[in-house]
């Protein structure tokens, strides 16, 4: 396989300006281009090609906004274990965005497809939600390269979208993602220009060998 140099450029344009958006604009995505995201998610790695991920969109206002309740309700509980500026920087985060976005997808992830015996899962039961996470990855890049902001709200109480989505018991809800178009695209991911953490650097990161060992430089 071989890239020109400007397919490679729009892969790491994608890559490096995707931002987890929370602001954005009523307007509607066209059918077309939401098939568009869910199938570069399908098209996702998995382990032993289980494929465990479902989609539940979600473009009704009752819908949206009881998923808004449920993020906003663990926000607040969630904000008892911040003092200080630091909970005040954690209680600024936005969850409207369930509600303004015209789009909400619940990205699940089923540990039973594929039976009980799933190549790779048998050593690491961990690997499904893995899987899933590159779905949504794929999913994140596609919106970029599509002009579409995406943002992913982390705190909910899983229970609470299973009984409003209906989901099985035994299926997990790993992700909600509000997506539609935005006005505010930031040049920096939002925690980083909160203040909230910096980005590390990457060389630390990196051992040879062994844990802890850094690599010989050139």
């Amino acid at each position: 396989m071989h890239f020109r140099e400007e397919e490679k450029a729009a892969v790491y344009k994608a890559i490096y300006t995707r931002r987890d958006i929370r602001t954005f604009r009523p307007d509607p995505i066209p059918q077309d281009t939401i098939m568009k995201l869910l199938d570069a998610a399908h098209h996702g790695p998995s382990v032993g090609f289980s494929q465990p991920w479902n989609f539940i969109l979600i473009q009704s206002e009752e819908g949206k906004r009881r998923l808004a309740w449920a993020a906003d309700k663990e926000r607040r509980a969630l904000a008892i274990h911040y003092e200080g500026e630091r909970e005040t920087k954690f209680l600024s985060l936005k969850i409207e965005g369930l509600e303004q976005a015209p789009l909400t997808i619940c990205v699940t992830c089923d540990p039973t497809r594929g039976g009980s015996h799933v190549l790779g899962r048998n050593s690491i039961p961990e690997t499904d939600i893995m899987s899933t996470a590159c779905a949504i990855q794929n999913m994140w890049l596609a919106a970029c390269a599509e002009g579409l902001a995406m943002g992913w709200v982390s705190f909910y109480k899983k229970n609470d979208v299973r009984d409003i989505l209906n989901i099985p018991p035994h299926i997990d809800p790993v992700a909600l993602l509000s997506i539609g178009y935005t006005d505010n695209y930031p040049p920096m991911p939002i925690l980083e220009a909160a203040q909230w953490e910096k980005r590390r650097s990457l060389e630390p990161l990196i051992f040879a060998e062994k844990w802890g060992v850094p690599p010989e430089r050139p």
